[in-house]
């Protein structure tokens, strides 16, 4: 997969069907990376270059018998010309400061994600939170994890974190939280234009968002990024 790494023999698994959480009456089925097989960022890599991700620890990719709704998505960063709603967006975020910190557990983070999940995400399997909940989803010992954290200028709250893995080629953008009272600056999209701007003047070539699913309204957003490079039948090509 890559001449960066030695051949090796790696093993997966096939979990059984379960339902769709993201497109009603479908069945899915999802292809994990044993855990036996020890990660790191090279590895890791590689695998996201054929259309995996990370839940944690856990490396995965979907590998649905008839259905090929999710689409690994990357956004060619050099490419990239913001939209004029996100030219506002990006003009709104004025009122904020941002930092990047280590990615690691404490209560400010935790408080603000179980806010997140609690008004937001009531209908999904992440509510109610758990402190376990959070570090198995978000944080993982082999690879370098950030936060991207934005405060309100005036009371200097943190009030939203872009969770993101550094890898060679690029950013890959984990998951974003944010507090529902400043739900009308977009802090989603703000996220995702604050890590091309990052990857960018760190002369990185893309920032991963992961699954792309056209007919979900969950999913559908990533689309709006364009240019934007699709991971389909072994091979990236631009969405037209």
């Amino acid at each position: 997969m890559s001449n960066q790494i030695k051949p090796v023999r790696l093993n997966f698994f096939l979990t059984p069907p379960h339902s769709c959480p993201y497109l009603q009456e479908q069945t899915a089925q999802t292809m994990f990376l044993s855990p036996e097989v020890n990660s790191d960022t090279l590895l890791y890599s590689a695998l996201i270059e054929k259309g995996f991700r990370r839940s944690g620890e856990h490396v995965y990719r979907p590998n649905c018998e008839s259905c090929n709704a999710c689409i690994s998505v990357r956004v060619p960063v050099k490419q990239f010309k913001p939209n004029k709603i996100q030219q506002r967006c990006l003009k709104k975020s004025s009122r904020f400061s941002w930092k990047i910190e280590p990615a690691h557990f404490n209560q400010q983070h935790y408080q603000l994600f179980d806010k997140y999940i609690s008004i937001r995400h009531r209908d999904g399997d992440m509510y109610p939170t758990s402190t376990h909940q959070y570090k198995e989803f978000l944080l993982t010992d082999w690879l370098e994890t950030n936060y991207l954290n934005f405060y309100d200028l005036k009371t200097q709250n943190l009030i939203a974190t872009g969770v993101y893995d550094q890898l060679p080629d690029g950013l890959s953008a984990v998951y974003t939280y944010f507090d529902p009272d400043y739900s009308k600056f977009s802090l989603g999209r703000l996220t995702i234009l604050k890590l091309i701007e990052i990857a960018r003047q760190s002369n990185l070539s893309y920032v991963y968002l992961g699954y792309w699913i056209k007919n979900s309204q969950k999913m559908a957003y990533k689309g709006e990024y364009r240019p934007l490079e699709c991971y389909i039948n072994d091979s990236w090509r631009y969405l037209s």
